[in-house]
């Protein structure tokens, strides 16, 4: 799967944009501030119904519009199209995935899977473990199909434990209920994440041993509560506590990712550059993964790749990227910087991109 066409229309300083991106690299070059992340951002928000610049998707429209419109057609046996569209005066997104209504975020996500590298990517090691985790149920919702109404069920369950732990005065059996069904969801979580974590962690050593020689880098999933009980065990026997703080304290929504180096935080011990090679190989495991798994390929969203990279790491990095069946969106400052990465034969697209100001476009190079 990758994407054969994409329409833009009232999204940042773009003026209303087409392209016919190539099915493997396209290199987006443009001064500072001329679009070139609002690109990226588009197809983010095709695939994931949210930015990864705002919070609040009115921002992403341009000024002086009343809407965004974002469009793009799939390279699949049934050339899907897939539409997402934003009024300024409203909250709801309308989705549309062949031309039909009522699509869920959820649906979105399953058609087209999405891996974002950019300068924000630093969180994944030294952010809160709710980034961490997000990047672990990535894994798991695109190889584990009943993953997603699992994790829905703990998520209510959780929700309905902490209200009534926040009320006072719990009635018993009534908050007995919603442990019940956190339990048995949450060790069904954790059960398919430590599946899935076991399967990934190889591929993601390997990717890591291509792309930069770090020694004593250990990666280690933490399920969210005492290993060796069953979690509603620790559900009752922490309820006095958890009604005291307000929270459910522990189980699978306290789940983490640990990245350390020689027993140390990797964030405290890594460079800048060696941390994004790690969070890049991480990102680029999740691809090999998904690809040898279930036959599935990304599209990747590389913003700003040369940035924190010398010019040996920039190689290797290219060099892996092509070896996984992915499309990959790349932004850089200088086009130059990266044309002449690639191997022989490999099909790469150069896009331009001009400011709006000046009566801009994207322009195919």
């Amino acid at each position: 799967m990758s994407i054969q066409q994409l329409n833009f229309h009232g999204i940042r300083n773009l003026q209303p944009t087409q392209v016919s991106p190539s099915s493997r690299i396209n290199i987006i070059s443009g001064a500072n501030g001329s679009g070139k992340t609002s690109l990226l951002e588009g197809i983010h928000i095709l695939g994931l119904g949210r930015s990864f610049r705002t919070r609040q998707l009115k921002n992403v429209i341009q000024q002086g519009a009343s809407e965004m419109t974002l469009f793009a057609r799939l390279d699949d046996e049934q050339a899907t199209t897939l539409g997402v569209r934003r009024l300024r005066e409203q909250r709801e997104l309308e989705l549309r995935i062949k031309s039909q209504k009522q699509v869920r975020l959820v649906e979105l996500a399953e058609m087209m899977p999405l891996q974002l590298i950019n300068p924000d990517a630093f969180r994944l090691l030294e952010g809160p473990p709710s980034g961490r985790r997000e990047f672990l149920d990535w894994g798991v919702f695109h190889v584990k199909h009943e993953f997603f109404s699992v994790w829905k069920r703990a998520r209510r369950a959780l929700k309905h434990r902490n209200a009534l732990l926040r009320r006072g005065r719990i009635s018993p059996a009534e908050i007995e209920v919603w442990e019940q069904e956190l339990a048995n969801s949450g060790e069904r979580i954790d059960q398919q994440r430590r599946e899935w974590f076991s399967n990934f962690l190889p591929v993601f050593e390997e990717t890591l041993q291509s792309l930069l020689s770090l020694q004593g880098l250990t990666l280690h999933y933490a399920r969210g509560w005492d290993k060796n009980r069953p979690l509603a065990d620790v559900l009752a026997a922490s309820r006095a506590t958890d009604e005291q703080m307000g929270f459910t304290q522990q189980g699978p929504q306290r789940a983490d990712l640990r990245i350390k180096v020689n027993k140390q935080p990797a964030v405290e011990v890594l460079s800048r550059g060696q941390q994004k090679l790690v969070v890049s190989a991480l990102k680029l495991a999740q691809g090999r993964f998904l690809e040898s798994t279930a036959n599935r390929h990304c599209v990747y969203l590389i913003d700003d790749l040369p940035a924190e990279l010398d010019e040996q790491h920039r190689q290797r990095f290219c060099h892996l990227l092509e070896s996984i069946q992915c499309q990959a969106f790349i932004t850089s400052v200088e086009p130059t910087a990266l044309q002449s990465r690639w191997l022989s034969g490999t099909e790469v697209k150069m896009f331009h991109v001009k400011h709006v100001e000046q009566d801009g476009e994207c322009s195919h190079c």
